[in-house]
């Protein structure tokens, strides 16, 4: 490989860092016969960053040059940072040649806007395109989506790409075109509906004709800054419950803010909120799959969610009214919402009391968190002591991610020979 172009690999993979929108589950693609690689359903994340973020395939910025001057963005055109930009074929040779050498799985392009969006999104499209085409290349690719780019290309990087993204960034637009005057909720909100629309009528010709070709099967994701603003929780998982529920987006990913630019617009911070960060992807979680609503989460009395204990916990010690719950005769809703009982657990619970009755030994091995869920349910085998005895504060205190070493470890109770640990 030329040193040129191993100059222009180490500028602009550390110009993409930064975007943790890559992902590469959600799709399957066998391996065929006269093509090269496959897609796992698993998903192809084999290494993290340092801060424990998955960076499983090739990310890659097509370009760092930049029209736009984003003031939370390392491109921005204002920057004095070094440029540089890759042709579409000297990426197709570098995403062929790692993967031949079993560096990769995969691809994730992304660009600087040059020019216009629309003549960014072709390049990247003639990357994507002629892997598909022309290398015959059947791993997975992720395509960004520029801002303000036209229907045409949008609808073409469909058919080659497996998950497209357009980021959103900032979570209202107020604050958007402060910290990014030159981008619009308008020019993002485009061509998602363009990637929307293409999922849509892929899966309606799709089932009609088994050999229509599929449309971004992996759907589409954005990725949102968080604490770079003012916007709080609720606002950010209101947001975000919306874009699921009306644009049919697979995952929202929150990104803590980093402070890499000195601009005024911009707040004074030492390190990225990743503890915040966490608690949103928990929240998000619980949305998901967990059955929960944005205001169960988040309300106008708790607008924030708390730092020192996962948001469904938090949910449990707000509502003491819905415990405890006996796992032997509750639906399957009300068990996702003990704490220490997680998805495949419920189902497990579900499935396995029809043939006996559920006890404390039986659901620990079911893979139940005992220390969490004991105070929130009863069964066959487990002392009579719960949240209401113990009361939402000390166990918010017990239970605590800041738990300190004045509580005590054990609890003795008169009217029970257990011991609760």
């Amino acid at each position: 490989m030329e040193k040129d172009v191993l100059k222009k690999i180490e500028v602009l993979t550390a110009s993409a860092k930064y975007d943790i929108s890559c992902a590469s589950s959600g799709t399957t693609r066998k391996s065929q016969p006269g093509k090269l690689g496959s897609t796992s359903g698993w998903g192809i994340c084999h290494s993290f960053t340092e801060d424990g973020r998955c960076v499983s395939l090739l990310k890659i910025m097509l370009t760092n040059y930049c029209i736009f001057d984003c003031a939370y963005c390392i491109n921005r055109k204002s920057n004095d940072i070094p440029r540089t930009a890759l042709t579409p074929q000297e990426l197709i040779d570098l995403t062929m040649e790692f993967y031949r050498r079993n560096y990769i799985e995969g691809l994730f392009i992304s660009s600087g806007i040059m020019r216009n969006p629309d003549y960014t999104m072709e390049r990247m499209l003639k990357v994507v395109k002629d892997l598909r085409t022309v290398h015959r290349f059947n791993g997975y690719i992720h395509m960004k989506s520029i801002p303000g780019a036209s229907r045409e290309l949008v609808q073409e990087a469909g058919l080659y790409a497996d998950r497209l993204s357009v980021n959103i960034e900032i979570p209202t637009e107020q604050n958007l075109k402060l910290l990014a005057p030159d981008k619009s909720y308008e020019s993002i909100y485009r061509p998602m509906g363009y990637i929307q629309q293409g999922v849509l009528e892929s899966a309606e010709e799709r089932r009609k004709y088994r050999s229509a070709p599929r449309f971004a099967p992996a759907g589409q994701s954005t990725q949102m800054i968080v604490g770079a603003t003012s916007e709080n929780d609720q606002t950010i998982l209101g947001l975000s419950a919306a874009l699921y529920q009306r644009q049919g987006m697979k995952r929202v990913y929150y990104s803590g803010y980093i402070p890499i630019n000195n601009d005024r617009r911009l707040p004074v911070v030492k390190e990225a909120p990743l503890v915040r960060e966490n608690r949103l992807y928990q929240a998000d979680w619980l949305m998901r799959f967990y059955q929960f609503g944005v205001n169960e989460i988040v309300d106008e009395q708790h607008p924030n969610l708390d730092l020192d204990i996962d948001p469904k916990l938090s949910w449990a010690l707000r509502h003491p009214e819905a415990f405890p719950v006996d796992v032997n005769t509750a639906d399957y809703a009300q068990i996702l919402r003990i704490p220490g009982i997680g998805v495949k657990s419920a189902q497990l619970i579900v499935a396995s009391r029809k043939y006996s009755r559920l006890t404390a030994q039986s659901l620990a091995k079911i893979g139940v968190v005992m220390k969490r869920a004991q105070y929130f349910i009863t069964c066959h085998e487990l002392p009579m002591y719960t949240i209401h005895e113990a009361t939402p504060g000390y166990l918010r205190e017990l239970l605590s991610e800041k738990r300190t070493d004045a509580l005590p470890q054990q609890l003795y109770f008169p009217f029970s020979q257990s011991v609760v640990v």
